[in-house]
């Protein structure tokens, strides 16, 4: 019984591990935005106040993304942290910036959702930290 206690308190920890780095990497992934929205409000960086709050948000997401892609596949973690990104920049941009949002435009950052959403759902949740080679 010993045994069995011991794998399920492993399969909890494990299940916990991925939510959290899963919550990370949407974090990341706003952080991501915010770097988008500072790049464009630098103006190539000429505005000192908006180049100190993209590095600043530079720094927050590549950290952030590193914190969860020590349990999320690279490939996965990475897609979908760029997929928010994108998303969140341009439906934020003709919120701050003279940026516009047409129909085909919609449309398409609703194609890169639904794939975010899928590639999330296609995570497979058997596969823990533990599995995965060791890292030098």
């Amino acid at each position: 019984m010993s045994g069995d206690t011991a794998t399920t308190r492993e399969n909890v920890t494990a299940r916990s591990d991925r939510a959290r780095a899963w919550l990370v990497l949407l974090l990341a992934g706003v952080f991501e935005v915010g770097y988008a929205l500072s790049v464009g409000g630098s103006q190539g960086f000429t505005v000192l106040s908006w180049s100190l709050v993209a590095v600043l948000f530079f720094l927050l997401t590549l950290f952030a993304l590193s914190l969860a892609l020590r349990t999320i596949d690279v490939g996965i973690g990475y897609a979908v942290w760029a997929g928010i990104g994108a998303v969140g920049a341009a439906l934020l941009g003709p919120v701050f910036f003279s940026e516009t949002l047409t129909p085909a435009k919609a449309f398409w950052l609703t194609v890169i959702i639904v794939g975010v959403v899928w590639l999330k759902l296609s995570d497979s949740p058997e596969r823990t930290r533990t599995e995965r080679p060791a890292r030098p």
